[in-house]
Parts: C-alpha cells; sequence; structure tokens
C-alpha cells in the first residue's frame, strides 16, 4: 500500500510539472501572440498615419493656388462642355494639323506668329515701366523679322541680350498696377481664365497685329471671307501646345477641374512674377 501511495504521490508531483510547463507555454505563446498582434497594429496604425499625411499633399496640388470660384457650378459645367469639344471636335482638328504639317514646319509657323505679336509685348512692357525689357523686345523683333525671314527663325535668342526675354500681356501688365484676379471663370471654348485675365485677353487681341485687318473689314461690314483667315490659323497652330498644357493638368487628376484651375493659376503668378 506504501508502495502504491508513493507511486502515486511521484505520478501527481509528474502530472503538476507537465501541466505546469504546458501553462507557461501557452502563457510565453499568448504573450508573444500578443506582442506580435501588437507590432503589427502599430504597424498598421503608422501605415495609416502615412496615407493620412501623404492625402492632404495630394489634395495640396490644388489648393497651391488660391482663387475666389463663386460660379463653380457654372464653371464645372462649362468645363465639361469644353472638354467634349476639345475630345470630339477640336483635338481631332489639331491631331490633323500635326499629320499635315511635319514639326519642324509647325515650329516655323509658331514662331512667325509669335514675332507678329511684338505690339503686345512692347505696349505691356512700357505700362509696365520695364523700358529695358522693350528695348530688348524691339531688338528682338527687328533681328528676328529681318535675320529671321519674317519670325519664321529666331536668330535673337543666340544675342545674350536677346534671349529668354519673359513675354508680357496685358493681364499681367494689369497685376502689376495691383488689379486682383478676381472670380475665377471658364471660358467657352477657351478654357480657364479669371475677370482680370478675360479683360487682358481682349486687350491682347486688340493688340495683336493678326487681328487688325478682321477688326478693320468686320467694322466696313465688307464682304471679304480673307480677313478671317489670320485669326483662323493663329488658333490653329496654336491648338497642340494647348492641349499639351491641358492633358498634363487633367492625366491622372482626381478632380481634372481643380487640377486645371490650380495649374492656371501656379502658371499665370509665375508669369506675373518675372
Amino acid at each position: 500500500m506504501k508502495s502504491n501511495a508513493l507511486t502515486l504521490r511521484l505520478l501527481l508531483l509528474a502530472a503538476s510539472s507537465l501541466l505546469t510547463d504546458c501553462t507557461t507555454t501557452a502563457e510565453r505563446s499568448a504573450a508573444k501572440s500578443s506582442a506580435a498582434t501588437a507590432s503589427t497594429v502599430a504597424s498598421g496604425k503608422k501605415q495609416a498615419a502615412s496615407r493620412a499625411s501623404q492625402a492632404p499633399d495630394a489634395v495640396d496640388e490644388y489648393a497651391v493656388a488660391e482663387v475666389s470660384d463663386p460660379l463653380e457650378p457654372l464653371n464645372r459645367g462649362m468645363f465639361w462642355c469644353n472638354d467634349q469639344l476639345y475630345t470630339f471636335i477640336f483635338r481631332p482638328i489639331s491631331k490633323g494639323y500635326e499629320i499635315v504639317m511635319p514639326k519642324p514646319v509647325r515650329k516655323g509657323v509658331d514662331n512667325a506668329f509669335e514675332n507678329v505679336k511684338f505690339p503686345v509685348r512692347f505696349v505691356n512692357c512700357a505700362l509696365q515701366g520695364k523700358f529695358k525689357r522693350a528695348g530688348q523686345e524691339t531688338g528682338k523683333f527687328f533681328v528676328n523679322t529681318i535675320g529671321g525671314v519674317a519670325g519664321i527663325f529666331k536668330p535673337a535668342e543666340k544675342i545674350q541680350a536677346l534671349a529668354n526675354v519673359p513675354a508680357e500681356d496685358t493681364a499681367q501688365t494689369f497685376a502689376t498696377w495691383g488689379i486682383p484676379h478676381g472670380p475665377y471663370i471658364v471660358l467657352p471654348l477657351l478654357g480657364a481664365s479669371s475677370v482680370r485675365d478675360t479683360v487682358g485677353l481682349a486687350g491682347d487681341y486688340a493688340l495683336n497685329p493678326v487681328n487688325w485687318p478682321y477688326l478693320y473689314w468686320y467694322s466696313a461690314r465688307s464682304e471679304h471671307d480673307w480677313t478671317i483667315v489670320p485669326p483662323s490659323a493663329n488658333s490653329l497652330r496654336s491648338m497642340p501646345a494647348q492641349f499639351d498644357t491641358y492633358d498634363t493638368a487633367t492625366k491622372e487628376a482626381v478632380d481634372p477641374y481643380l487640377s486645371v484651375r490650380s495649374t492656371y493659376m501656379q502658371n499665370r503668378a509665375e508669369a506675373a512674377r518675372k
């Protein structure tokens, strides 16, 4: 009996030790699991925080250049209409122009039309008190007109004193005078603008010699349809560059409307600073 009791006691001690080891192992495993879970949660929180910190950056690309937009619902509707016109009418026309006219020829046409816009740049340089720059514009015009075959080529860019002169326009003159943008506007066909820049466009149009024959014959109520050719050609030749800018602003944008608005305002602010 004593032998059986001793044997039973030894078995109980062994079982107790085994249960203790199992409990300790289970506790350690649970602790490790809890630590792993905590680590995963912490990692998830860090990732979420990282995403949260990155999210405003995506929105900030639309908030860099602030502008009043009280007409946003109307502007968005016009933006959509313009986008449809660009996609189904004017973009195919622009692509056809690029196919028919090789790039070197298009470059020459662009140079010639930009050279003719000399009065726009000269007058606005003078109105801003930038007389040195007005002189540079005059020098560029004569060098490119005479040496560049009516402006098809730009030899003035090889002259250090005349190279890389920032272009001025009427809206930039208004900005220099302290006139604010006013509300943001999406114009039919023309797209992004503001009240100030819209008035500036009218000034640029009046100063551009390309439009002078049209204005003259229209005021005289003449039937000479050829007077609309230069303005139409000017619009056609500018389409590829304008669509490149538009596509850059809207490509992969979460909200193309906001992206175009921000890009436009940033570009105008940069132009005014030069």
